[in-house]
């Protein structure tokens, strides 16, 4: 059905039609354009590293990471039970196994949990910062340096949380905070790591492009069209961010003492604005007659049929996942938009 309210929606309002339109005119459309460059270099320089790699999307983004790391068979990578089942399907394209942490009480993974899951094998942790709430990073990298690991932050619900890992992966898919309508990009401070993905996105060509490939590469490059949107948001990222913000403090102040609503830990960075509902599908259904968009939760991964576990518990995980939602987080999003859905939440609960 089409929702006058929906969960998330792009925000074009910047220069991205003319940039797009410039993209188109100059013939470079293909991944060999200026705007892809542009990006890069621009999107690695408000996240204060030196080096940006603009790929497909934000999968594709932390399987490069990963390959760049050298992660393949007989590896294990760390990863959170509650997160968006590409962050370990990454993990598998590689040849390596997801070993899953359960999450805290934030949605993030488990700091806690984190230490006794490593074995020899462990190679990599990936925390994943959902719906934009930074992860514990100190505390991670202090074990990556105990152990000698390697760490590869999924932030494709992140930007504006600046990274500290060895890389840094983030999505430019229509739902997240900036967007190419697809797209992807891996940021650092590793010359060679940055090397090796800019290598490995395109088909791991030589210099001579002599058509002999000497390794197992992929075609995950970024067309000049697709940067020349992205590059547009970027120039208006703080504004975007401040909007979600007030989204997001509007939301807190409104649904405040709801009983039947529990209101999330505060975001770093609002990509979604997620609450945990009593009677979560009655609500949802609740929400769709009045023409509102809702979302459930992240499922677990060990409930997922390619990771399937039933011995592995996923408390937390599995909690969450069973009354967590998250609401229409639409940058154009009005304050009167909010307490039209904020009214209908209320009504909800308290005809129960």
């Amino acid at each position: 059905m089409a929702f006058e309210y929906q969960v998330s929606k792009p925000y074009l309002a910047g220069r991205e039609l003319e940039y797009l339109t410039e993209a188109v005119q100059s013939g470079w459309i293909s991944s060999q354009g200026p705007f892809v460059r542009r990006f890069e270099e621009e999107f690695a320089q408000y996240n204060g590293v030196s080096y940006g790699v603009a790929c497909s999307s934000g999968t594709t983004a932390l399987t490069l990471a990963l390959r760049a790391l050298g992660v393949g068979p007989g590896d294990e990578v760390l990863v959170p039970e509650f997160t968006m089942v590409a962050t370990a399907w990454a993990v598998t394209y590689t040849g390596a196994v997801p070993v899953f942490v359960d999450c805290a009480d934030d949605l993030n993974i488990d700091v806690s949990l984190i230490e006794a899951r490593i074995t020899p094998r462990t190679k990599v942790i990936m925390p994943v910062h959902v719906y934009g709430r930074r992860c514990d990073m100190d505390a991670i990298m202090k074990l990556a340096h105990e152990y000698n690991l390697r760490v590869v932050e999924d932030s494709a619900e992140a930007h504006g949380v600046r990274p500290v890992g060895d890389i840094a992966c983030f999505s430019l898919f229509a739902n997240k905070i900036i967007t190419a309508g697809e797209g992807g990009v891996c940021v650092t401070n590793s010359e060679q790591l940055a090397q090796q993905m800019a290598h490995l996105r395109s088909m791991a060509f030589s210099k001579e492009h002599d058509f002999i490939h000497k390794k197992l590469a992929y075609n995950f490059r970024m067309t000049n069209m697709q940067a020349a949107v992205a590059l547009a948001q970027l120039e208006r990222i703080d504004e975007i961010l401040a909007i979600r913000k007030r989204i997001e403090k509007h939301y807190d102040s409104g649904l405040d003492g709801i009983d039947g609503i529990t209101v999330m830990p505060p975001r770093d960075v609002l990509w979604m604005y997620d609450i945990r509902a009593g009677r979560r599908e009655e609500l949802r259904e609740f929400l769709t007659a009045a023409g509102i968009e809702t979302r459930p939760f992240f499922q677990p991964m060990s409930r997922q049929p390619m990771y399937f576990n039933p011995d592995w518990p996923a408390l937390n995980a599995a909690r969450f996942a069973a009354d967590g939602l998250y609401l229409p987080t639409d940058p154009g999003l009005t304050e009167s938009d909010q307490d039209r859905v904020i009214g209908k939440v209320r009504e909800f609960y308290s005809a129960a």
